[in-house]
């Protein structure tokens, strides 16, 4: 399973339309996952043409974004929980573990830094932004392969 990570995409402001980069990882994705600040509802219309889109609530996200705080999904075997907030990057990956005691990977979004990192059987996985790198040298997302419920490869790659 081919699985796209997005976050904080910022729309309009950020986001007017796909950019190319972006829609040349979406095409051939299961899935795609979006950790928050979508922003407008046009977004997640746009990114269904590709595939089914899961999304949780993010802070800038308007009324017509219709999404849970958070989201725990089972992908193949894989348990797999969002939020758009994970809080400091202190104590992380304990605090996610106590918040989502049964999942083996968390997706957060709000930073905008992307981040892969993993102890004690959690991973914790941030996009970045596609669109509003901020102080990154690049926009970025996130593709996940899950094979027989586990996941064999996780990368964070640069785009626009």
């Amino acid at each position: 399973m081919k699985v796209v990570v997005l976050a904080d995409t910022h729309a309009p402001r950020r986001w007017k339309s796909c950019p190319p980069e972006v829609a040349g990882h979406l095409r051939g994705a299961d899935l795609i996952l979006h950790a928050g600040d979508v922003c407008t509802a046009g977004v997640l219309d746009e990114l269904a043409a590709y595939a089914p889109v899961h999304v949780v609530k993010g802070n800038n996200d308007g009324p017509d974004i219709v999404a849970p705080e958070t989201l725990e999904l089972d992908l193949g075997g894989l348990r797999v929980a969002m939020i758009h907030d994970s809080g400091a990057a202190r104590g992380r990956l304990a605090r996610m573990r106590r918040r989502f005691p049964s999942a083996d990977l968390v997706i957060f979004g709000h930073s905008h830094i992307p981040l892969d990192e993993s102890d004690a059987g959690l991973r914790v996985f941030n996009p970045g932004s596609p669109t509003d790198r901020r102080r990154q040298p690049h926009g970025t997302l996130g593709l996940l392969r899950i094979e027989d419920g586990v996941l064999v490869e996780a990368g964070i790659v640069p785009v626009i």
